[in-house]
């Protein structure tokens, strides 16, 4: 009842200020018209005045109405700095706490039981570090005052400290505020407006939301730093450690602008792309594609013939493959670069100290001024009973285990649905293997529109691949040489017998060994970063898989040039990391290659949408080629031609995406597509025809028929 009553009470409050306009006496110009009126007031009546001006700010702070920077500003006009300052200090603070008590008992209870779950995290948050938190907020003018009061009424927070803190958080706005009232009250003529102290309090207003926030990051750094003890000078400027896509082109752009860095990796360089991932199997689904070319030559008016796989040399070629890569991203290149390379064990001793333990030669310590962590991932191996026993190989693994086999693996076991495990059963297949493959999801290739993750799973079932989803691995049992997997969907257990197991099942982030905990770096799945990829550390950056949300090798360079440029040069400008234009794709056949919002992606998140779709079966490039199987997908803002997503399914589609991502990288519509010449005859034309399905939709028909006439009467 309580509740009820206290809620009516300010909606009452609420509707009679708008009813009535009282808005209209909350601005500079009417506060100039009484300026006399209020100066009377407080010669003759000083207490009645200032207590009618603190009940006044204290009712509106409470119901969270508009006006407070007039007020404040009427503050210092009619009493004063230190009056004024005072006066809303005090006001502003205790209708906080109203604002934030009424929030709480109000709202509160109701709000944590539907969305408790969403709260959790800042609950958790604010009473780690609620104060400094709220303090930042209070701060910082850019967060509106009145949110703060009744958001934070709706979490865990002490009222105690809720006021304490707001009132010291909010003490230099006050004053800067109060300050330029006190200027405004000067103003008689023109010419007031030129003079110095007003000037002055202009200026303050202007430069106090950038003053605050350069405080609290000097604040976060104080406290984050404070039981370091930092170095007189530096070895380095930038220490990366891992040799992956990230950590090259990290160590790469520092070389490039003549800073000193030295790059750490203890194993291969080139990381995972160059060595278990993206290259390797390139490799083998070239190889695997041939195969399949020559099963089925047919279709192009050639004799069809058994392709004859000398599995050895399939593995030795991909071998060589990546040797022919190596120099690359060899040891011997970045040195030339300028990058001082150790091949060893990195450990960060403290926000400043790198310890190598050298595969050659004793452990070395250096000085840095920043770090970038890109120490990608490996693969996640599930937690199966009787997996040890029956024998697998992951991602990394196969291309070694799998050199020494003669023929590809009769009967090859896939566990994962991915892209990495789409791929993986396509290629054996086409190379002779019996593949069975199960996911645990309802579907394969879950970050795609149903009917793309259909479309790939009906080719992979049509060349002889078992796909099983929404299937549980129970357990492998080993019995003599026997192998097998006993999977389980809704209640009922299958048996899948095999000679290889492969687990691709995706890929954890490396996050132990080199001294996260001992700096107290925040990790869940990865590196906790801000925008700009710092850590907890502002000199500490985490890029590539390490640090997500992409475990893509392109996005790892992407966030390298982020992290090296916000280390090297921070100081003077930082860049956010951008990733509103991430493409991916997937290289079955036909490839799967998107960028933006998927269909089920805009669904999910109530975003308003428009499909263009045009079928690589009427494009001539694709009948020419016997490649007709797929789509382009573009989804628009209703009405716009602004692309919101792209989804290419089809050959070749991660090299047609390409258009997609520059247009949208830089605003440009569909209507540039449909404008920009494509040679004939390409499969590249697929873009401009489902631009111009767009424009056929779009086309203007009450028009139309206006035009009809016109040729009509053209031809009379």
């Amino acid at each position: 009842m309580k509740k009820v009553f206290l809620a009516l009470l300010i909606l009452a409050a609420i509707i009679a200020f708008v009813a009535l306009d009282l808005g209209r006496f909350l601005t500079l110009d009417s506060l100039k018209q009484a300026k006399g009126t209020l100066a009377v007031w407080q010669t003759n009546a000083p207490w009645l005045t200032a207590a009618g001006y603190f009940g006044l700010y204290v009712a509106m702070a409470a119901l969270s109405l508009p006006g407070a920077a007039v007020m404040t500003l009427a503050g210092g006009a009619i009493f004063g700095l230190a009056e004024g300052t005072l006066l809303v200090s005090f006001a502003s603070s205790l209708g906080a706490v109203l604002a934030f008590g009424s929030a709480r008992l109000v709202l509160r209870d109701s709000v944590q039981r539907r969305v408790g779950d969403r709260l959790k995290a800042v609950n958790e948050g604010l009473a780690k570090d609620g104060v400094f938190y709220l303090f930042t907020l209070r701060l910082v003018p850019a967060f509106p005052f009145f949110v703060v009061n009744l958001l934070l009424g709706l979490t865990s927070i002490r009222l105690r400290t809720f006021y304490w803190v707001s009132q010291l958080g909010m003490l230099p706005a006050s004053i800067v505020f109060v300050y330029a009232g006190t200027q405004l009250a000067r103003i008689q003529r023109l010419s007031d407006v030129a003079s110095p102290r007003l000037l002055l309090a202009f200026t303050l207003l202007g430069m106090f939301p950038l003053i605050a926030r350069g405080l609290v990051r000097a604040l976060q750094k104080r406290r984050v730093y404070a039981r370091w003890q930092r170095p007189s000078g530096f070895d380095r400027n930038l220490v990366v450690i891992g040799a992956g896509a990230a950590g090259l082109i990290s160590a790469y752009i520092a070389a490039t602008v003549r800073a000193k860095v030295t790059l750490v990796e203890a194993h291969r360089m080139g990381g995972d792309c160059l060595n278990y991932g993206c290259v390797p199997s390139k490799a083998l689904i070239r190889s695997a594609t041939l195969a399949y070319q020559m099963a089925h030559a047919d279709r192009y008016g050639i004799e069809p013939a058994a392709p004859r796989v000398n599995f050895r040399s399939v593995m030795a070629r991909i071998q060589e493959v990546i040797r022919t890569i190596e120099p690359h991203d060899s040891v011997e290149r970045y040195t030339q670069l300028g990058v001082d390379v150790m091949k060893g064990y990195a450990r960060i001793i403290d926000p400043w100290t790198v310890e190598v333990a050298l595969n050659e030669g004793d452990p070395r310590r250096l000085t840095t001024r920043n770090i970038v962590i890109a120490t990608g991932a490996s693969p996640s191996v599930p937690s199966l009973p009787g997996l040890e026993d029956v024998g697998y190989v992951t991602t990394d693994t196969l291309w070694e285990e799998f050199s020494a086999l003669e023929a590809p693996p009769r009967r090859l076991a896939i566990l994962g649905g991915g892209p990495i495990g789409c791929e993986l059963a396509q290629s054996f297949a086409r190379l002779g293997s019996t593949v069975t493959q199960v996911e645990i999801l309802p579907r394969i290739l879950m970050r795609e529109d149903e009917e793309v993750s259909a479309f790939v799973r009906a080719r992979l079932e049509a060349e002889g691949v078992s796909v099983f989803t929404d299937h549980k691995v129970l357990r492998a049992e080993k019995h003599a040489d026997a192998k097998a997997l006993i999977i389980e969907h809704q209640g009922n257990l299958k048996r899948i017998e095999f000679d290889a197991l492969i687990c691709a099942t995706g890929r954890t982030a490396r996050l132990k060994g080199y001294g996260l905990e001992t700096l107290g770096i925040e990790t869940d799945r990865t590196i906790h970063t801000n925008e700009f990829l710092e850590t907890l550390y502002p000199n500490i950056f985490a890029v590539g898989d390490v640090a997500g949300p992409y475990q893509l090798t392109h996005v790892a360079a992407h966030q390298a040039w982020y992290a090296s440029v916000n280390a090297l040069f921070g100081s003077v400008k930082k860049f956010k990391a951008d990733y509103s234009t991430i493409p991916w794709s997937t290289f079955t056949d036909p490839e799967v290659g998107r960028v933006g919002l998927s269909e089920q992606e805009a669904k999910q998140r109530n975003v308003p949408y428009e499909v263009a779709r045009y079928e690589l079966k009427e494009l001539d490039r694709a009948i020419a080629d016997s490649a007709t199987e797929g789509f382009v997908k573009i989804l628009t803002v209703p009405g716009k031609d602004r692309i919101l997503g792209v989804t290419i399914v089809g050959r070749h589609a991660g090299d047609l995406l390409a258009e997609f991502v520059l247009a949208m990288k830089h605003g440009l519509g569909l209507a540039k597509v449909l404008g920009t010449i494509h040679i004939y005859p390409t499969l590249a034309e697929a873009n401009k025809f489902a631009a111009g399905e767009w424009r056929r939709a779009h086309a203007p028909q009450r028009l139309l028929p206006w035009v009809a006439r016109y040729h009509a009467w053209m031809r009379a």
